[in-house]
């Protein structure tokens, strides 16, 4: 009774944060720039460029390169998810800029270029449609830390940096194809060797030789639902994940509906973790701890490939009815703990001392 209290007072407080965080409106500048890169001379140029195109009745037409060319720069925004004054970090090992202007490289003339190391934060600084270009017709002008201007083209550029919020970073983690393989094979290995001894010492496993806690089954099955939804998301509706990508938020209140629906088994996730480590701490002897949550995490971590990639091709729908039918079933025919307190009626995984009252039970 005390452990569900715990569960529900914490849940609350997650509420009351997400809740606060829709009502919290955030400001965002033109040119808004990281801490790293509020040098004097980038602030200022930079400044100067958007307070003329900002003024009423401004022709903004030659910023977007030529009336001909000119687009609403709103539009912009909606369709590729940035603009002017969005802050990127360069994740390959160098990031090649041209100096001149793009006309010129279109041109074949000679032009210059400097390179922008791994790690560092560059700021968009203006963008040009030019058709003629028949490669990429989006031009991108940046600005990075040391107070130097170049352009690029935004397909070159999308290939080589991660908006410079942590939680996008965080997905550009996961979504690499070489880091997918590697867990696929490192999460096969491990469950094999977890499941092999598991079976030899007998020991407790989620699905097979169960505690008496529900939180184990209801975690594993939390990452399959959230592992699908994710899949579900790329699926149907790939702009609002990418939009997700480029302005990501925690809070699920402010998002759409698949969105929504994603975050919220987020947060569960994190609070049945929360709570499945602390049932396993008060059912299990301190040298069988490591071994159930390791493999938890093994049975996550194969829930969480193996429905991500099985929903592209509409499998995981199935499977994931199937896979909960399954863990709930396995969960009520064979959780092993039967023992109750003679004093206080507590479940005991085993006879012995009961960790709330000190009776012994024999």
């Amino acid at each position: 009774m005390k452990n569900k209290k715990y569960i529900y007072l914490l849940f609350f407080v997650f509420l009351n944060i997400l809740f606060t965080g829709c009502y919290r409106q955030k400001t965002r500048s033109l040119v808004q720039l990281p801490d790293s890169i509020q040098d004097a001379q980038i602030f200022h140029r930079l400044s100067n460029k958007y307070d003329s195109i900002i003024k009423q009745g401004a022709d903004t037409s030659t910023y977007w390169g030529g009336k001909n060319a000119q687009i609403d720069s709103l539009n912009f925004r909606i369709k590729h998810h940035y603009s002017t004054g969005f802050n990127f970090v360069v994740k390959s090992d160098s990031l090649s800029i041209i100096r001149q202007q793009p006309e010129e490289t279109i041109n074949n003339l000679s032009t210059d270029s400097f390179s922008v190391n791994k790690g560092n934060v560059i700021v968009v600084a203006d963008i040009r449609i030019l058709p003629v270009d028949s490669i990429d017709s989006v031009w991108v002008h940046i600005a990075t830390e040391n107070a130097q201007f170049g352009w690029i083209h935004e397909s070159k550029l999308l290939k080589n940096v991660v908006p410079a919020d942590p939680i996008s970073q965080f997905i550009s983690i996961f979504s690499n194809i070489h880091l997918l393989i590697f867990l696929i094979v490192i999460s096969i290995i491990a469950v094999g060797y977890m499941l092999r001894k598991i079976r030899k010492h007998n020991a407790k496993i989620v699905h097979f030789n169960d505690i008496n806690s529900i939180y184990p089954t209801l975690l594993t099955t939390v990452v399959a639902s959230a592992a699908t939804f994710y899949a579900s998301i790329q699926l149907f509706a790939p702009e609002t994940w990418r939009e997700f990508y480029f302005h990501p938020s925690l809070n699920p209140f402010s998002q759409p509906l698949l969105l929504n629906i994603f975050l919220l088994l987020v947060w569960l996730m994190l609070i049945v973790a929360i709570a499945t480590i602390d049932d396993v701490k008060r059912l299990l002897k301190s040298t069988d701890i490591v071994l159930y949550l390791s493999g938890t995490a093994g049975i996550c971590a194969v829930n969480y490939i193996v429905f991500s990639i099985t929903t592209l091709y509409y499998i995981g729908y199935l499977l994931l009815i199937l896979y909960i039918y399954f863990s709930f079933r396995q969960y009520w025919l064979h959780h092993s703990e039967n023992y109750y307190c003679g004093n206080c009626g507590m479940h005991l995984h085993r006879k012995g001392r009961c960790p709330r009252c000190g009776i012994m039970n024999e």
